[in-house]
């Protein structure tokens, strides 16, 4: 079990079933009827991203989850002032502050806090003194978990797109040399981030097949799986796809 007897959570990201809607520009499937089959397979938390672009997720999205969702939400977001607006007005439980990129499929890399650090510590300010829990998707480089602790963050996601992409290239062997060195980067930084006071997330590219080896690092508070379950509902539906990825986690945290 993690640090302290603390269980490992599972947030689920329902950007994608807010993309199908948009192929049709249409009313259904509706995000919030996903957060709650999210909900009664075990969530402990909904993540959406509403992107600049809006090319998912909606505003409208967004205030109906605040109103009628019954677990945590998480609200990613560029550190842009007209989202930092939308935030405070909303007061999600946890805002994440990603990069963004018009032309990218999805978000690619993390947060480079070092190079904003006066920027992203107005942002953080602005959210903390709304009431909401600040946190911050990086890369797991050392420089920026510092920094992410200078900014004021309470938390820090650990991307960890490079560990899920190693594991596919080779092979799906978790033993590979190339895996073993991505997710060692992964539990580095995840100590220093619990070092310097701060919670210690993981996210980005993780799957069933992947996400046992993650889920078992020390300390390890949540994870945010979005594409993975939303893909695997289609075949099962989106309640026991949650079930199934929760009972992963709990089992590798355990054993872990």
């Amino acid at each position: 079990m993690t640090k302290g007897s603390e269980v490992i959570e599972l947030g689920v990201n329902i950007d994608h079933v807010a993309t199908l809607r948009q192929a049709r520009r249409t009313y259904e499937p509706d995000p919030v009827w996903a957060a709650v089959e999210a909900h009664l397979g075990g969530a402990d938390g909904i993540t959406v991203h509403l992107r600049e672009d809006r090319r998912h997720i909606q505003d409208e999205d967004v205030r109906r989850l605040r109103d009628l969702v019954h677990i945590k939400l998480n609200l990613e977001m560029a550190a842009t002032d007209e989202m930092v607006d939308i935030a405070c007005a909303l007061r999600p439980e946890m805002a994440m502050l990603v990069p963004e990129g018009r032309e990218e499929v999805t978000t690619e890399g993390g947060l480079d806090v070092v190079a904003q650090e006066g920027k992203l510590k107005t942002a953080i300010g602005r959210l903390t003194d709304a009431g909401i829990v600040t946190s911050v998707f990086i890369d797991a480089d050392l420089p920026q978990v510092e920094a992410s602790a200078r900014v004021g963050a309470r938390v820090c996601e650990v991307h960890t797109g490079p560990y899920a992409h190693a594991f596919h290239a080779k092979g799906r062997d978790a033993e590979s040399r190339a895996v073993v060195a991505e997710l060692d980067r992964v539990h580095v930084a995840g100590r220093a981030i619990r070092d310097l006071g701060m919670r210690f997330n993981a996210g980005h590219a993780l799957n069933y097949v992947n996400v046992q080896p993650v889920a078992a690092l020390p300390g390890v508070r949540e994870l945010h799986i979005g594409h993975a379950i939303v893909s695997r509902s289609v075949f099962v539906g989106l309640r026991e796809a949650v079930r199934e990825m929760k009972a992963l986690m709990r089992q590798a945290a355990k054993q872990g």
